[in-house]
């Protein structure tokens, strides 16, 4: 049980004490950065989906004629 309580503290510690932690600006920044990259990559897969359902449409509605 010591073992734990020790790991606990030393934990504890390291994260207070040690770890660098961003700052608030630094999270909003990446927060933001995150946010338009996922909708860039959302709209890239949209187009694709769109794309390929068109070119496949067009090829059923001529296989069909």
């Amino acid at each position: 049980m010591a073992k734990v309580v020790d790991f606990v503290k030393e934990s504890y510690d390291e994260m207070t004490q040690k770890v660098t932690w961003p700052s608030w600006g630094d999270l909003q920044s990446s927060a933001i950065l995150v946010l338009v990259a996922s909708l860039i990559i959302a709209l890239m897969i949209f187009a694709m989906d769109k794309g390929a359902t068109f070119i496949l449409e067009t090829f059923y509605k001529s296989l069909s004629n």
